[in-house]
């Protein structure tokens, strides 16, 4: 029997207290056979460290540069080294890039906690708590880096770029939504079942012209249609309050006629001042048409942005089985991701070899906004529509 004097307790040693919670839960080990040989025979240390000198596998596994990979583990492993030492029989610590190694991996493959915890040699609940822990991180890290949000000048130099290669003036980003699938929350009723029958959290972008993400928000309901989820965001919420640094009212190219900046978006979308939507396929003329036409050809860059996310964070492809608090942090660290790269990397200039959206993302169908536009919205969209009519 133990002694309750403080002075026994600290020198019961931890194996001694592994073995008490693990008899309790009727088991022989406090870590399975198979895991103790994490560093002999786990994914990270036979594997990762031959990856290493081989930067195109390198690059095919961690779906960036092993530059952009060190500056991640420098910025964040410091804050890993204060959290807990996730561990073997506390003999076997695992350290803070092989806790980023199996979040990448996690987050590229799309595979279970079980799966990597048989690849990686640890408990399939030990990899769920790393997973979380650095995907909250690498958000807190990096969002006010390389998601902060934009200030006019940044604003101005998205608008320019738009106007020079898509031929859209004073557009500040392109706007959509997708759903991600999980599992259905318990006690959650309807509230995450979409028209497509799945259950879903959405995720909705903003992106500019070399397809990084301006702003994301993460978590609406998969029930909720995509205006419903722009007018809950926190983007309209600053623009309502007026806290975001838009740049003011701008005459379009070679003309007088003056126009607030505005986002661009699809059918779904409400039309406001400054959102912009295509003009009905029931009433569209020619000069609608060309409107139109130029509108899609820039909101490419949103549907590029969320395929080359899809393309390169397979998590978001399959069902994230996982409760919507965890699968928010998840999304919003695969998008952080995107941006690092793109930052880091570089962005590919064309959109020949982006691979599309699976289908099962997109949000409901075109048409579902019912929302009527101000008259204001309506003057600024036709000023657009003029314009686009004489600069064909």
């Amino acid at each position: 029997m133990f002694s309750d004097s403080s002075d026994d307790s600290d020198e019961m040693s931890s194996a001694c207290k592994w073995w008490l919670i693990d008899t309790s839960s009727n088991r022989d080990f406090s870590a399975h056979p198979i895991n103790q040989v994490r560093q002999d025979l786990g994914e990270y240390h036979h594997l990762f460290s031959q990856i290493k000198e081989y930067p195109d596998k390198f690059q095919e596994c961690m779906r960036m540069s092993p530059e952009t990979f060190s500056y991640i583990c420098a910025n964040v492993s410091p804050k890993l080294d204060n959290c807990r030492k996730y561990c073997n029989l506390h003999i076997n610590p695992i350290c803070s890039e092989e806790q980023i190694v199996v979040t990448i991996r996690y987050l590229a493959t799309g595979s279970s906690y079980k799966t990597l915890g048989f690849s990686f040699r640890m408990g399939d609940n030990t990899v769920g708590k790393i997973v979380r822990n650095v995907c909250k991180l690498l958000w807190g890290t990096f969002q006010p880096k390389h998601m902060p949000i934009p200030t006019i000048s940044d604003f101005e130099t998205v608008a320019r770029r738009f106007e020079e290669v898509w031929k859209f003036p004073n557009c500040i980003g392109a706007i959509d939504g997708k759903h991600c699938k999980i599992k259905c929350p318990a006690l959650s009723g309807s509230m995450y079942f979409n028209y497509k029958k799945t259950f879903s959290i959405v995720l909705q972008g903003v992106a500019d012209d070399h397809y990084k993400f301006l702003f994301v928000d993460a978590g609406g309901y998969g029930k909720q249609s995509d205006g419903g989820i722009f007018k809950a965001s926190d983007l309209v919420k600053l623009l309502e309050r007026k806290e975001l640094n838009v740049p003011g009212e701008k005459c379009l190219p070679r003309s007088d006629v003056k126009v607030p900046h505005v986002f661009i978006a699809d059918e779904a979308y409400p039309l406001w001042e400054y959102l912009m939507k295509p003009f009905s396929q029931k009433t569209v003329g020619e000069a609608e048409d060309v409107y139109n036409t130029r509108l899609s050809s820039a909101r490419k860059t949103i549907e590029c942005a969320f395929g080359i996310l899809y393309a390169k964070w397979r998590i978001l492809s399959g069902c994230i089985e996982t409760s919507p608090e965890s699968a928010d942090q998840q999304i919003k660290a695969a998008c952080i991701l995107h941006n690092i790269i793109i930052d880091k990397d570089g962005w590919i200039p064309s959109v020949s070899d982006i691979p599309p959206v699976p289908p099962e993302a997109n949000l409901q169908p075109l048409g579902r906004s019912r929302n009527s536009a101000s008259n204001r919205a309506k003057e600024v969209r036709n000023c657009f529509k003029a314009y686009f009519g004489n600069n064909i």
